[in-house]
């Protein structure tokens, strides 16, 4: 499907998701070093766990009432939090407001996400759902270019100006909600039989959470997948760190007598930026070249690559090299990106795909609470101790995978 034959709801979120995400890559990644140098290390290692807390809480939150007020209520409330945190970010008075206000912005967008998912189902035919998300998919990693190569400059020397612009553009788009976006809610969701209060929603999502416990094929699944995020998700926890307070200022590269120097904060946006052009570039291509692997082989070499190349980060501190190991702990994570989905949709019972789906999300949630102890260890543990530790959580991951796939195939023939 088109652009151009796209709803104007669609092209509305399309532009405006797609401006905010480059702002919000020239912030985010920046973020944990920022509460590190302010507050030490081990707080910010501890800090950085609780916003996906708030996250889970935003998302089960903005479901609920998406399928009860509507998508377009829902959005503008998503998008009126973020608006006023960013502001308040910007004038805030100390550290903690700055935390207060962080966690804010991630409430915010935990709220507004599914409700933004649910209108593209809501106007998007069936056959076309996967192009469409595609796009957004594509324009926000194109932000996640462009995003940390800028704020690596603005963040540090222009953090105020940033996060106004960041709430500007946010009111903007909150307007253009408000005036432009018409309401997609469908007929069938109005239904008088929706009356559970929210409170009841959180506790019948929650339980059923509950099945991994009573499924040991899928908790290896879990397991496996949460050691495999903590290692993935460095690149804007521990690496950013290590970027930061360990790779000096260096010459990128020189001509007639001129040469382009980099500082360690542009360093680290020269190497986000990197991953995520890598991401833009390949994850279509490398989709196409691994079609025919098998999903266990596909795992266990998005564990090692990821592990090997972040671990090799810590060896050496020259931008080069930097790029180089940037490359092989990317493809780790982009080959694991296909296979995720297709292994829980054949895998999960089909009377049972919504709980298992949900229950999916808990290896990112808890990924994410864990990855940031790396952060905390390293007030501790000595550099290549952290790095160390990351490896070891990528080989528990490849050894997890392993046996994975040997429970399935027992199950299978049983």
């Amino acid at each position: 499907m088109p652009i151009r034959l796209w709803n104007t709801n669609l092209k509305v979120r399309l532009f405006g998701e797609a401006l905010f995400n480059m702002l919000f890559w020239m912030y985010f990644p920046f973020i944990t070093v920022y509460f590190g140098a302010a507050l030490g290390n081990h707080i910010a290692g501890i800090l950085m766990t609780v916003p996906p807390i708030f996250s889970i809480v935003g998302s089960l939150l903005g479901g609920a009432l998406a399928d009860r007020l509507g998508r377009r209520p829902v959005m503008l409330l998503g998008a009126s939090l973020q608006t006023v945190m960013f502001a308040l970010f910007a004038l805030s008075p100390s550290h903690w407001t700055d935390y207060a206000a962080f966690i804010g912005i991630g409430f915010g967008g935990a709220i507004y996400r599914p409700a933004s998912s649910a209108m593209v189902a809501d106007l998007v035919p069936v056959q076309e759902r996967r192009q469409v998300f595609a796009t957004f998919t594509t324009a926000n990693n194109l932000g996640a270019v462009l995003g940390p190569a800028l704020g690596a400059i603005f963040f540090f020397q222009y953090r105020q100006e940033l996060l106004w612009s960041c709430s500007v553009v946010l009111l903007v788009y909150f307007i253009a909600i408000y005036f432009i976006v018409r309401e997609t809610l469908p007929a069938s969701a109005k239904s008088p039989k929706r009356s559970d209060s929210i409170l009841q929603v959180f506790k019948a999502q929650w339980k059923g959470y509950g099945i991994i416990f009573r499924d040991k094929v899928f908790l290896v699944y879990i397991l496996a997948g949460i050691f495999a995020l903590v290692t993935i998700m460095q690149l804007d926890l521990y690496l950013a760190v290590y970027v930061i307070d360990y790779v000096p200022s260096q010459t990128l590269f020189s001509w007639n007598g001129h040469s382009l120097m980099l500082s360690s904060t542009e360093i680290l946006g020269w190497v986000l930026g990197l991953n995520g052009l890598l991401f833009v570039l390949f994850i279509l291509p490398v989709t196409k070249w691994f079609r025919n692997w098998k999903e266990r082989d596909v795992f266990v070499l998005s564990s090692l690559l990821s592990g090997v190349g972040t671990f090799a980060l810590g060896l050496n501190t020259n931008i080069w090299f930097l790029f180089f190991v940037t490359i092989i702990f990317t493809f780790g994570e982009i080959v694991r990106s296909p296979v995720t989905q297709s292994f829980i949709s054949h895998y999960a019972p089909e009377h049972a795909r919504g709980q298992y789906m949900g229950a999916d999300s808990l290896q990112f949630t808890v990924g994410r609470l864990l990855a940031p102890v790396t952060v905390f260890l390293s007030a501790w543990v000595p550099l290549m101790g952290v790095f160390g530790i990351i490896l070891l959580s990528a080989l528990i991951s490849t050894v997890l995978y392993i046996l994975l796939f040997r429970m399935y195939v027992e199950k299978s023939h049983s």
